[in-house]
């Protein structure tokens, strides 16, 4: 579909964190740099964390800098002005749900954690998990909810009401299928609301594209502030920092117009499927395999792993003696260059400037294992292949899990999917590694089978001096 040719458009965003800011808000000013100006988005968060930060962008009318820093180590500051509204958080969602409900509005955006989504064991809508039972009966009382469904559910009915006309809702996170399965997930959300009316509504005035975005994005450390004044002369209280490298694809099915993208480099294709899966599991997976190995190894950053040669070879060899075979297969080759892709990849993960923390890629393993590394393991197995390789990664959340529930990690771990106790329960057995490779929640129909347990007892005895504590491998 073309881009839209009224004179003003928005794109509301749910989610102002660091990706956002660093990556569809750069597109959309780089758009505006080049003279289109007809789009403008207006953000917003649907959690209550992060108050300082929107506080702080709207008393900068909703600007920032970005910094962007190459593999070379070339630096770039660009001013970002694209989002040109701030709403500050409220739990009834008021402001966001009224700009949602307006014509103008042609875009509903968002960036959601893996564990956002309140998934089942088979990658569904967790329909009796307690915030989508506590959402449900929020939109059955006429009430926004508080995850991204009952939000965009609130916001839906509201523009329904309004007569205010198609619109996208266009994910842009890490989930596979990401616009597909939101899709469902917000079908099978509506349906428990009961709500019939909105449910037909939904299925015939929105459309959902899949997409694909990259762009490595750590948290602002507390010197950028320092630096952005530096080098620009401003004094800039919402800075966000990447790398110089920037991706993103998008399935060009939009329900009511959208920005000329393509001018600005994004890839509109009809599927978005073989670059996602290259980028969920050559990227996303070696990530965090870097971060798992890396925090084991007693280091703080994702380069000091990446520049490790034992570890970056844990990482090439994941990608090149398992993922590619997986995606690359005869019949049906890939149309990206997966060699190319996984050495770019690694040069990047190396950029010492981005300084982007083990902390931050190894939080979500709970999610992450499923979605990054899971299909990888069942797909070699179903094809009577080995995954020795691929094994050395679960082998090494593991073995960081020990040291999680020892209290021996160097930080607070973060994983909103993990159940702590059956975590802890894990550890404690007298098998942990039958134990782990038995989780439901992590390996679903994998769940127990004597392949994976043997592959990952292997892998953990071949990389015990890491696994157990000891100097990089």
């Amino acid at each position: 579909m073309s881009y839209s040719a009224a004179s003003e458009s928005v794109m509301l965003h749910l989610g102002l964190g660091s990706f956002h800011r660093a990556h569809q808000a750069a597109y959309l000013q780089a758009l505006i740099d080049a003279g289109d100006t007809r789009w403008s988005i207006v953000g917003t968060n649907i959690r209550p964390e992060m108050a300082d930060l929107l506080a702080a962008l709207q008393g900068q009318g909703g600007a920032y800098t970005l910094e962007t820093v190459s593999p070379a180590g070339e630096y770039r500051y660009q001013r970002i002005e694209a989002i040109r509204r701030v709403l500050p958080y409220d739990a009834t969602l008021a402001s966001a749900i009224e700009v949602a409900a307006q014509a103008a509005t042609r875009i509903i955006s968002f960036t959601v954690t893996e564990a956002g989504y309140c998934l089942d064991a088979a990658g569904q809508l967790d329909t009796a998990a307690p915030d989508i039972v506590a959402d449900v009966q929020k939109l059955q009382r006429g009430e926004a909810g508080a995850t991204i469904f009952g939000a965009v559910a609130a916001m839906l009915r509201a523009r329904m009401a309004a007569g205010a006309g198609p619109v996208t809702l266009l994910n842009c996170d890490n989930l596979r299928h990401n616009g597909e399965r939101f899709r469902a997930m917000l079908r099978a959300f509506l349906v428990r609301v009961a709500d019939a009316p909105l449910l037909a509504w939904m299925e015939t005035c929105t459309s959902c594209p899949n997409s694909m975005v990259d762009r490595i994005t750590p948290r602002p450390p507390p010197e950028l502030r320092e630096r952005v004044r530096q080098a620009t002369g401003r004094d800039d209280a919402a800075p966000v920092g990447g790398e110089s490298f920037i991706q993103w694809v998008i399935e060009d099915d939009f329900a009511s117009g959208r920005p000329a993208w393509e001018q600005v480099g994004v890839q509109m294709v009809e599927s978005v499927a073989p670059y996602e899966e290259a980028k969920i599991r050559i990227l996303n997976g070696s990530h965090s395999c870097i971060a798992w190995a890396g925090t084991l190894a007693g280091m703080h950053f994702i380069h000091e792993g990446a520049r490790s040669p034992g570890i970056r070879q844990l990482a090439y060899d994941y990608i090149t003696d398992d993922v590619i075979p997986c995606l690359d297969r005869p019949g049906a080759p890939s149309p990206v260059d997966l060699p190319n892709y996984r050495d770019v990849v690694l040069e990047r993960f190396g950029n010492e400037a981005v300084r982007d923390t083990n902390q931050r890629v190894a939080m979500d393993a709970f999610s992450k294992i499923p979605g990054f590394i899971a299909p990888t393991i069942r797909e070699r197995l179903a094809a009577g292949q080995p995954i020795a390789s691929v094994a050395v990664l679960p082998a090494l959340f593991l073995g960081f899990l020990q040291r999680w529930h020892a209290g021996a990690l160097p930080y607070e771990y973060q994983d909103q999917a993990m159940d702590a106790a059956a975590a802890h329960a894990i550890c404690d057995a007298a098998d942990p590694v039958a134990a782990f490779c038995g989780e439901a929640s992590l390996w679903n129909e994998l769940a127990g089978d004597a392949r994976l347990v043997d592959a990952v007892r292997q892998a953990m005895q071949r990389h015990a001096a890491l696994i157990g504590g000891g100097s990089t491998p």
